[in-house]
């Protein structure tokens, strides 16, 4: 009886077992045949096989290596989905889990990798140059595209080839560029290094020029340490800072050429003032170097230098210094005990002439630059200014180039005439050289105030000049090189055969 009833019980166990059996939930396969395509530099399209057609999926994916759970999840409906935000040249590892219903989830899919492509590193935009000196420059440029490691900045002597020329690496959209070459041509490039092996094209090139070696205003031991000239000091090629100008009448110095400069501070400029000097700023500094052609007949055959004399406003007062040229004509020192230069060329009319020219020691620069007292100028008045050079009138020019401020209108400056322009008055023209040439001294607070009641500037009326009262005087001694007899009382050690001609002209028209 007992062993049927444990067959009995035996047989409703299996019978309930089998039924459990056909309620149990079929397994959740994993999908197969993951793959990707249309990959970018920041997103990349996943698809898989599901034979079951399951409602969803879950695809976990992060940067190769991530563990599991760890990564980021997105859900999709279909057997594809698209990655975006993606890390450029970045490989990825991806996972996919069918969700087949409800609490039944298969296990991962076999991992799946790609690697997203490179983001061409872009051109950086807007490059400038400033701050242009005589040996540095800042170059700046924009970047609002790249994720950049650094920036590669290249330059050298324009016309250099890429590749050959200097080259600095700096995280900054800005960098100075020093220890260059004053008054220099450069060329510059700029790329972008998004990470090794990922740059930029070079921008277009940039150009720009080294300003020159500023002029130094002080008096230094050689010419050559004020850097007054650029290049070969012996061609007197000007400094760009230095305005190159003309007198409309000249002093005469033994018939020696000479190169006027007028150099201002940086951003300062000249003052209006009237006909007279104009309002010179401090660290004004005036040259003028004396040189005699070889052969006045045939410029090519080069020249000789004798002294470059300056001027110099220092703290409201000028101060003067001369600097003798060397034999070499390499350079010139400072010398203030003066000296004696002989000197031969041929003149225009194809002479010979030699003189002993005299240098004039720092105490003579005094007898022709002393006005009431205190040092000045004599030849950069605006009248005398006031004509055209090379097509251009000198005060326009000028204010054209900003060193002029004050007076809008050349025309409202007296000039003062040529002495040599025949088409003017005799008595202008001798008024016009002796303002030059003597009324340095004869005016009120000049050298000779005391010693000689003549006033020969241009302005004083003949009245009042004294010139017909001191004729004979002028005649006498305007023909003489006696010294301190002799007119002019230095400066000088043979007759100016020219103006004295005009002069004896004049002199005698007023008989």
């Amino acid at each position: 009886m007992l062993k049927k009833a444990y067959i009995l019980i035996l047989i409703a166990v299996v019978f309930i077992a089998c039924k459990n059996d056909d309620d149990m939930v079929e397994a959740c396969e994993s999908v197969t045949n993951v793959s990707s395509s249309a990959i970018t530099n920041s997103s990349a399209t996943i698809t898989w096989n599901d034979a079951d057609n399951s409602g969803s999926y879950i695809v976990e994916y992060g940067v190769s290596g991530f563990a599991l759970g760890s990564g980021t999840q997105t859900t999709a409906t279909t057997v594809a989905t698209t990655l975006t935000a993606l890390q450029s040249n970045t490989g990825y590892d991806v996972y996919i889990i069918s969700v087949c219903s409800e609490n039944n989830e298969s296990m991962y899919s076999e991992i799946h990798s790609f690697t997203t492509s490179v983001t061409p590193c872009e051109i950086v935009t807007n490059v400038t140059v400033s701050l242009i000196s005589d040996t540095t420059t800042t170059i700046s440029w924009e970047d609002t595209v790249n994720n950049v490691d650094s920036y590669e900045v290249e330059y050298g002597l324009s016309g250099f080839t890429v590749g050959s020329g200097t080259i600095i690496n700096t995280g900054e959209t800005t960098l100075e560029i020093t220890d260059l070459n004053p008054t220099t041509q450069y060329d510059v490039y700029v790329r972008a290094i998004c990470f090794e092996g990922n740059l930029s094209l070079n921008t277009e090139v940039q150009s720009f020029t080294t300003l020159a070696i500023p002029v130094i205003p002080e008096f230094r031991p050689t010419l050559s340490e004020l850097n007054l000239f650029v290049g070969d000091l012996a061609n007197l090629d000007p400094s760009p800072y230095a305005f190159n100008y003309e007198l409309s009448t000249k002093l005469f110095t033994d018939y020696a050429t000479k190169q006027r400069l007028i150099v201002l501070p940086n951003g300062e400029k000249l003052t209006y003032n009237g006909n007279g000097f104009p309002l010179f700023p401090d660290n004004t500094l005036i040259a003028k170097t004396f040189f005699y052609n070889n052969d006045d007949t045939d410029l090519s055959q080069g020249q000789h230098i004798i002294e470059t004399r300056i001027l110099i406003k220092i703290n409201g007062s000028w101060e003067t210094g001369n600097y003798k040229w060397n034999d070499a004509q390499t350079d010139a020192v400072l010398d203030t005990a003066g000296a004696i230069v002989p000197v031969t060329w041929i003149n225009a009319q194809g002479e010979s002439q030699s003189i002993n020219y005299e240098i004039p020691s720092s105490t003579d620069c005094t007898v022709c630059h002393i006005s009431n007292g205190a040092t000045t100028p004599i030849g950069p008045k605006l009248r005398s200014l006031n004509f055209e050079v090379n097509g251009s009138n000198q005060l326009q020019a000028l204010i054209d180039l900003n060193l002029l401020e004050g007076l809008a209108d050349p025309s409202t400056v007296d000039a003062l005439p040529n002495w040599e322009d025949d088409s003017v008055t005799l008595d202008r023209r001798a008024r016009a050289y002796m303002d030059m040439n003597c009324a340095h001294c004869h005016i009120s607070g000049g050298f000779c105030e005391e010693q000689s009641n003549l006033r020969l500037s241009y302005e004083t009326p003949f009245g009042e000049s004294n010139i017909m009262e001191s004729s004979n005087s002028i005649l006498a001694r305007i023909q003489n090189t006696i010294p301190e007899y002799g007119m002019p009382y230095i400066g000088t050690t043979i007759l100016h055969d020219e103006g004295v001609a005009l002069m004896i002209d004049y002199i005698n028209s007023l008989e």
